[in-house]
């Protein structure tokens, strides 16, 4: 058995985004460009000599090519042990669990999340650190640089572990355990939710469509939804994970899941859909005939939680990112608990979480988690919603205009203009930089802009600062526009625009969303000049 050095080169291009990183297919088969990049997370990291690693991903395409290369890399860098999942399947949330349970010291999760499958579509590769959440900055930026001066890899010289069966095997001195890529994750579930509660509900006749994408959460919610709280067969619908997602987009959105949409806006629509994407970690609510944004789920849950027997204590705080509308700031103020507004990237939620000050966690992106894990977790806010139904008996729609009247209704939006030559979007965002002295009591119609500034974050557990996270005009009354370039995307920039209007007046809670922030969606263009500098008349996508 040999350990072999490889001679390489660096690659320019290897810097990691709000999760890991994220290439199309061809560019991680370049020699050695997937070996550079496990290899530079090893030799940022110190002390696992011996120790544990979680390997695991959302079976793409190439996914099993790379998790063989991360085992035998492990063994040659000196790892104990391995824990893969079985096909190399392990939801993002899974994965964390994993690591958590198991006091690893840190797993390689291989996704792209969201993003399109196949042999000249996305792949990702991202570390979690051993509080199962994904590394912070002060490591992706150690990565980072170097893979901007690695010249050898080390690679043990071995055959391909057998993925499809569960077991030991044993690889350069390294234990190797393929695992359930379920089992603990459905344990977790049955311990933070009523499954007693959820089950008398499809019992009574509740039904429920779940649209798992061809994705990644396929199998648990066909374990943990039919097979342990007995909802109908058939229930979950393209629940085996495919390398292309069936050709189709896995992003649990209103255009990539319209046919869940439409379903649940029929006349004899189930009572209950949701939807889940690549890897597992974000989620789709549609009650019959109401969209829930992630925004308002947010907050819906955090109000409810304390139904379920996991959160029956209440909650120490909520944490939402910077574009995450501020539905959940009025909770947090009811409930007398923190709230703390971070940038986008679950990372930032995880000193919150480690530290007690938050319980539950949510991103406009479609995002929801909680302490369970250090990952947002679909289908966890899956149950939680059913955990909720199950106890209020009440529909959807029913709890959401009820919270409203409580709370008021936060109008939001997000519009995202999708592949903007990068060029131009980062000339639109520069041109709003050198805008925000000017903007503040600048009027645009029935809109003064109260504020504008840069969204840096302060970290409140070990004091890290983080910069230049979107561009934030807020106007008087408690309307704002956001801008932000997302890290997710794996060609040119997309640039995302979020929307919102504070509505606190009842009867005006039945206003068509894009009606409702028409002013502010046109304020948003005269401001950052959208159509003209990116030459898009309108979004990719809104959701």
């Amino acid at each position: 058995m040999t350990i072999k050095t490889v001679t390489t080169a660096p690659y320019s291009d290897q810097k990691p985004g709000t999760s890991g990183l994220r290439k199309k297919v061809p560019v991680f088969q370049q020699q050695n460009y997937a070996e550079n990049f496990i290899q530079a997370i090893f030799d940022s990291l110190e002390g696992f000599e011996g120790e544990t690693l979680v390997i695991g991903g959302d079976g793409r395409y190439y996914n099993r090519e790379v998790i063989q290369l991360a085992i035998k890399m492990a063994a040659a860098n000196g790892f104990g042990r391995v824990l893969v999942g079985r096909g190399g399947i392990l939801s993002t949330p899974a994965a964390s669990n994993v690591i958590r349970k198991n006091k690893a010291f840190g797993g390689i999760v291989l996704s792209a999340s969201h993003n399109p499958g196949g042999p000249t579509e996305d792949f990702g590769i991202k570390y979690n650190i051993g509080n199962g959440g994904p590394a912070p900055e002060k490591i992706t930026d150690a990565i980072f640089a170097r893979t901007k001066t690695i010249d050898s890899y080390k690679i043990a010289d071995v055959e391909d572990v057998n993925l499809d069966l569960e077991g030991t095997h044993e690889i350069a001195g390294m234990t190797v355990n393929v695992i359930d890529p379920v089992a603990d994750y459905a344990e977790l579930m049955e311990q933070l939710f009523d499954f007693e509660a959820i089950s008398d509900l499809l019992a009574g006749g509740f039904r429920i469509v779940f649209d798992a994408m061809s994705a990644v959460t396929g199998p648990y919610a066909k374990e943990i939804l039919e097979n342990r709280l007995g909802a109908a067969k058939g229930s979950v619908l393209n629940f085996m994970p495919l390398p292309d997602f069936g050709g189709h987009h896995p992003d649990p959105n209103l255009v990539h899941a319209r046919a869940l949409y439409e379903t649940m806006m029929a006349d004899d629509a189930p009572d209950f859909g949701a939807a889940s994407d690549g890897d597992g970690d974000r989620n789709l609510i549609i009650g019959r005939g109401i969209f829930v944004t992630p925004s308002d789920s947010l907050a819906l849950l955090a109000a409810n939680a304390h139904l379920a027997p996991g959160y029956a204590q209440g909650l120490a705080g909520i944490a939402r990112s910077m574009p995450t509308s501020g539905a959940a700031d009025r909770v947090a103020e009811k409930l007398g608990i923190g709230i703390y507004e971070t940038p986008t990237g679950w990372k930032f939620f995880g000193n919150l979480l480690d530290a007690g000050l938050a319980t539950i966690c949510g991103e406009e992106s479609a995002g929801t988690g909680s302490n369970h894990v250090r990952e947002k977790d679909g289908l966890w806010a899956v149950l939680l919603w059913l955990n909720i139904l199950a106890v209020r008996k009440e529909s959807v729609l029913d709890i959401v205009k009820q919270h409203w009247a409580s709370f008021g209704r936060n109008y939001y939006s997000r519009h995202d203009y999708e592949e903007v030559d990068s060029e131009a979007a980062n000339g639109l965002m520069a041109n709003l930089r050198d805008q925000l002295t000017t903007l503040p009591a600048k009027r645009f119609g029935a809109l003064t802009v109260e504020t504008a500034d840069d969204f840096a974050y302060n970290d409140p557990v070990d004091q890290s600062v983080s910069r230049n996270q979107g561009i934030r005009i807020l106007f008087e009354g408690g309307s704002r526009v956001v801008f932000r370039l997302s890290g997710t995307g794996t060609s040119g920039a997309t640039l995302r625009v979020y929307i919102e209007r504070y509505e606190p007046d009842a009867a005006r809670h039945d206003i068509d969303t894009q009606e409702a922030l028409a002013d502010l969606i046109a304020v948003a263009d005269e401001i950052a000049g959208i159509k003209a500098r990116t030459g898009r008349q309108e979004p990719s996508v809104i959701t």
